[in-house]
């Protein structure tokens, strides 16, 4: 677990797209990049890429080698399992034979060969990637300073820097980690639709102190808000009905668990539950529970226990080194937070996820919204809103909407 030195977060709230983008390697998402500086002078850096390729039928993933940089030291891994996955070293001529789009003929990739073909109806395969880049242009040395510059286009990103340093300066905002063995991570989203001009700067001191510490006495509240991948999905029905489909996606990499437990929001009726393991496209097991029955079934979770109402999504326990990626859909019914005032649409609800989306109801058009989104237009013509927050606080979101 990292511990968290100090604390700073982006002032604003501001919204990325972060589901499936599509590149030279096919549809891919929740991609998240970790930058492990290695010894000052070496110009090298561990990188820990973890990706999920959406294409449906996809046998191979390719990543690509950054022009500039020498790769070694590779290795990849089912993040379902944790067992190695079969990769080699390839062209362009390679990549284009598989159906990539290849603009440029010297770009090498590494290819991987799924566990299994992508499953259809938005399923996944989930990758990790572990590397080391030397690239005397990204990372330099000049005396007791360190210098990593990178423009990032990943959208979720944290750099380490080397045992011995602290952080003197970040271009992009950012939370400041300790690591549980004292060095210090900076970590952040890409909240701009570009790349992210990133340069760090760090400095050898004597960190031995803030090592020995152990975990800060805030660290409850000092998670890594950039390595979390729970994100939300809200379709709204027409609002005479108060009703909203939802799904949200989870990943358990707790040995052992099985469960997840979703409470019912105060105010709020669930109907409709389903999930499905979307590593293998299976459905899963789910219950509704209220009153005592939540008691009865000991679910071991307080929140639960308290609740007036829960539903229960159960999935084999989770193998040692593995995970589970489960996406859990419902229908929603709030009097209080979806309404109809007058002709006008009223959506206000607190977000507590880094990645939140709302689409509204066929035949409206947006008017307001109190946090900053990017809107687009679906195929079908409904709007649809992306959040992203970047900090580990609440949203307070309030959308009105009128008929066209």
């Amino acid at each position: 677990m990292r511990q968290v030195m100090t604390l700073g977060v982006l002032a604003l709230v501001v919204a990325v797209p972060a589901r499936a983008q599509h590149s030279t390697r096919g549809a891919e998402a929740d991609a998240y990049t970790r930058y492990e500086l290695l010894a000052p002078g070496s110009a090298k850096f561990k990188i820990i890429y973890e990706v999920t390729a959406v294409t449906p039928g996809a046998a191979y993933y390719f990543n690509p080698i950054r022009q500039g940089s020498v790769a070694s030291d590779e290795s990849v891994f089912d993040r379902a399992t944790g067992k190695p996955l079969p990769f080699t070293e390839v062209g362009a001529a390679e990549a284009r034979a598989a159906g990539l789009r290849v603009g440029d003929s010297t770009q090498r990739y590494i290819r991987v060969t799924l566990p299994r073909a992508v499953p259809a109806n938005g399923g996944e395969s989930r990758v990790l990637i572990i590397k080391t880049y030397y690239d005397t242009t990204s990372y330099k040395t000049s005396g007791d300073t360190v210098t990593f510059t990178r423009p990032l286009g990943i959208k979720r990103n944290a750099v380490v820097l080397p045992p011995g340093y602290e952080l003197l300066t970040s271009t992009y905002p950012a939370q400041v980690l300790q690591e549980a063995d004292g060095r210090v991570g900076i970590s952040f989203w890409n909240t701009t639709p570009g790349e992210a001009p990133v340069t760090l700067r760090g400095v050898r001191r004597d960190t031995r102190a803030l090592a020995a510490n152990g975990a800060s006495s805030q660290a409850k509240r000092l998670g890594e808000r950039a390595h979390q991948d729970r994100e939300i999905v809200y379709e709204l029905r027409q609002p005479e009905t108060h009703a909203f489909d939802l799904y949200h996606d989870y990943t358990e990499s707790r040995p052992g668990v099985g469960t997840y437990v979703n409470v019912v929001r105060t105010g709020s009726t669930v109907s409709n539950p389903s999930a499905r393991n979307l590593d293998t496209g299976e459905p899963l097991v789910t219950e509704t529970l209220k009153g005592d029955a939540i008691k009865r079934a000991k679910l071991g979770d307080p929140d639960a226990e308290n609740a007036a109402e829960v539903v229960v999504f159960r999935f084999p326990p989770v193998a040692a080194g593995g995970s589970t990626r489960i996406r859990m859909s419902e229908t929603y019914t709030d009097t209080a937070r979806f309404t109809l005032r007058g002709d006008e649409l009223a959506w206000d609800r607190s977000f507590s996820r880094p990645i939140n989306t709302v689409v509204l109801p066929p035949g409206w058009v947006l008017t307001n919204s109190s946090i900053p989104a990017v809107v687009s237009t679906r195929a079908d013509g409904r709007v649809q809103l992306d959040f992203v927050n970047p900090r580990p606080d609440d949203i307070a979101v309030l959308i009105t909407a009128r008929r066209r």
